[in-house]
């Protein structure tokens, strides 16, 4: 394997740490500009995150520049309109769910 050429067992290549997901910057910028509590709240903000996130498709990459590079003005709109929608649908989520633990916290 090319990647583990010259490396200690269990190190991590080079540059690997610059994965990350495409949405995660735009799903945390959409819920602390929607939520006033997202901005007080680090759990609600990483709950509601968490929620959202996992109803996006996942989009991996180095450098944001590699995404908005090879998209349309289309395409990110198309992507900046799914957060919208997944934040919105989390943040209820989140708060229902909140509120159903407290009408019934016995069956925590």
């Amino acid at each position: 394997m090319l990647l583990g050429a010259g490396r200690r067992r269990g190190e991590m290549p080079t540059g690997v740490d610059s994965i990350h997901n495409y949405y995660e910057n735009m799903v945390l910028e959409e819920i602390y500009q929607t939520s006033e509590r997202a901005r007080t709240d680090m759990d609600f903000l990483a709950d509601t995150a968490c929620v959202a996130l996992n109803r996006l498709p996942p989009r991996y990459i180095r450098h944001d520049v590699d995404m908005t590079f090879f998209m349309s003005g289309q395409e990110m709109q198309e992507m900046a309109d799914k957060v919208k929608q997944a934040v919105s649908d989390a943040i209820s989520y989140v708060l229902d769910s909140e509120a159903a633990r407290e009408e019934n916290p016995e069956e925590l």
